[in-house]
């Protein structure tokens, strides 16, 4: 039996576990949490969170710019309509209207004519022939809209990463909770084995005490837990774009196919696939396109713009003596001198055009970088598992030991203590394992390009 003096000591630690944990407790939902699994998660972050709604609406935009910019090709059409009542001063052209009579002598016309009035309603038509600049405008809008839209690949990817890193460090969360709760389980099977001891007289006070302090400690690792997967699912409805309070229960985890992707297991091959799939490389070659056709637009701004105009309407001092009238023209207009204007936005578009070769060359090592250490990172991850694996074995191997050894007598529970220590320490070395070959996986399919197929 715990003496009255360490039962005193105990009491008020467990009261505090208690106390502790009962706000937790009142925090927990009512609703039924939603289950996500991490497939689920990778769907949701590629297609339904607020960052790519943000980043396809600009795809959008881009778009539109392109249609802006085909316009200046494209018929131009109104109908237009006016009436005015106005008076006229016939001085003011500076000419003295006179005539001479038929039976002598001569009159003017008055000052002050009218009033009087006009109706006018016309119809209007332009279409350009020929303008190679709105042309190369046409299309540097197109190279930009390509631009955005992997640019939106570009978010589309780091939603992704950041949701599929935020979903294993739940599960991790997860997997410590289960661990705490075995921790606590084992404590508590040992105090139990330590009060039996004191009572057949083979074991001293002390072993109580320590077992009992140990599964305090164990308790208050467990709420650390239990605190850190809270947080985990606060993260990944964060990245989600969910409400903070919506419960999740994650339906994966930590096991060796969680952040599977489809990545060749080749070096080469690797590299090969993420410079191919790459939505930044695709981003910077399409600001290297769009700087080039905009150049070529402004040098196409030197050759001769064709365009053809005409009107067609009535006009008259009363509608029903309108008569009709229109005019057709055919214009040409070609620029000679713009203050340099034109030379130094060429100058212009072509360092914007040098800077992206300099980035994208840049982009291309980055992207070779970041495989190989993925690669790097994936291969010393798997190889810690397996020691980590040996590692737990042996702790438990230990701990299963020295309890015979103290259940036998000889041996009092310091060394159970001790080898319950190891493997808290050796439990949480194989969880940190995992979460190392989990996350270098999906380190290794976002460095590739291919996160959205993280499974």
């Amino acid at each position: 039996m715990v003496s009255r003096s360490n039962r005193s000591r105990f009491v008020p630690v467990l009261a505090w576990l208690m106390a502790a944990s009962a706000p937790l407790a009142a925090q927990a939902p009512a609703q039924a949490p939603l289950r996500l699994s991490f497939a689920d998660a990778v769907r949701l972050a590629s297609g339904e969170v607020p960052v790519v709604a943000l980043a396809t609406l600009r795809t959008s935009e881009a778009d539109a710019r392109v249609r802006q910019a085909r316009a200046a090709l494209l018929p131009s059409l109104s109908l237009g309509g006016s009436w005015a009542n106005r008076t006229f001063n016939s001085k003011s052209l500076g000419i003295d209207f006179s005539f001479p009579l038929p039976g002598g002598g001569t009159a003017t016309l008055p000052d002050l004519i009218g009033p009087f009035n006009l109706y006018d309603a016309r119809f209007s038509a332009t279409q350009t022939l020929f303008d190679w600049s709105s042309v190369r405008r046409v299309r540097a809008a197109g190279a930009q809209a390509d631009g955005s839209r992997a640019e939106r690949g570009v978010t589309v990817e780091a939603s992704v990463l950041t949701t599929a890193i935020a979903y294993v460090r739940a599960v991790r969360a997860q997997a410590v909770v289960g661990a705490r709760q075995a921790d606590s389980a084992i404590a508590a099977e040992l105090v139990g084995l330590a009060e039996a001891q004191r009572a057949a007289g083979v074991s001293p006070a002390i072993d109580v005490t320590r077992a009992q302090a140990q599964l305090a400690r164990a308790q208050g690792l467990l709420l650390v837990a239990k605190n850190q997967l809270d947080r985990g699912r606060i993260e990944v409805t964060r990245a989600l774009g969910l409400d903070p309070a919506t419960p999740l229960a994650f339906a994966d985890s930590l096991a060796p196919s969680l952040g599977a992707a489809d990545v060749p297991v080749q070096r080469d091959s690797a590299v090969s696939a993420a410079l191919a799939a790459r939505p930044e490389l695709e981003a910077e070659l399409a600001r290297a396109a769009a700087a080039r056709q905009t150049g070529s637009a402004i040098r196409a701004e030197r050759l001769p713009r064709l365009q053809l105009a005409g009107d067609y309407g009535v006009n008259g001092r009363t509608v029903p003596n309108a008569i009709a009238t229109r005019e057709l023209a055919l214009q040409v207009s070609v620029p000679i001198l713009d203050g340099f204007r034109r030379e130094a936005r060429l100058d212009e578009q072509d360092a914007v055009v040098r800077e992206s070769w300099v980035r994208e060359a840049d982009l291309r090592r980055q992207i070779a970088a970041e495989v190989d250490a993925a690669l790097l990172d994936l291969g010393s991850a798997e190889a810690q598992q397996l020691v980590a694996r040996e590692e737990l074995r042996l702790a438990e191997s230990e701990l299963s030991q020295a309890r015979e050894r103290f259940k036998a007598g000889v041996a009092g529970n310091i060394d159970v203590i001790t080898a319950q220590v190891g493997l808290v320490r050796a439990r949480d070395t194989e969880i940190d394992a995992r979460f190392a070959a989990a996350t270098a996986r999906i380190s290794l399919a976002r460095a590739a390009g291919v996160a959205r197929t993280l499974h």
